[in-house]
């Protein structure tokens, strides 16, 4: 069945979909060196803190792209286009570092979250980084 934007069931099965993509990129990269440059394997406990993250993204925010990082964090990217960008790394603590772009201007900071709410300058910064200007 396809998912359109104006369903209002598409949204909790669009985060069922990406949180089942998030534990299938850490079953592929269980081992060492799954990258071919020795790269730890995907922490389960980030994987479980960017589900919960997943979970407490308010609806009318995008799901973003999903990468293994070296380390075995989680790497959640926002790029509609080349002059905006959000990206944010999870690891194994609340601790959230991240990034972003926009025009000529750029940022980075660190956020925690306490497991139930976004911290409100990641929404503000998602939002930046998607919205049409």
């Amino acid at each position: 069945m396809a998912i359109f934007q104006n369903d209002p069931d598409s949204e909790p099965r669009l985060r069922a979909a990406a949180i089942s993509q998030l534990w299938a990129l850490v079953r592929e990269c269980p081992t060492a060196n799954w990258d071919g440059y020795e790269a730890y394997p995907l922490s389960e406990v980030a994987a479980k803190i960017a589900e919960v993250f997943f979970r407490a993204l308010p609806d009318n925010v995008p799901l973003p792209e999903f990468a293994g990082e070296p380390d075995g964090s989680i790497s959640l990217d926002w790029t509609p286009n080349r002059d905006r960008f959000f990206g944010m790394s999870i690891g194994t603590t609340n601790r959230l570092a991240y990034a972003w772009v926009s025009g000529s201007a750029s940022g980075h900071g660190v956020a925690d979250f306490d497991g139930e709410t976004v911290p409100p300058e990641i929404i503000d910064f998602i939002r930046m980084a998607t919205e049409e200007s």
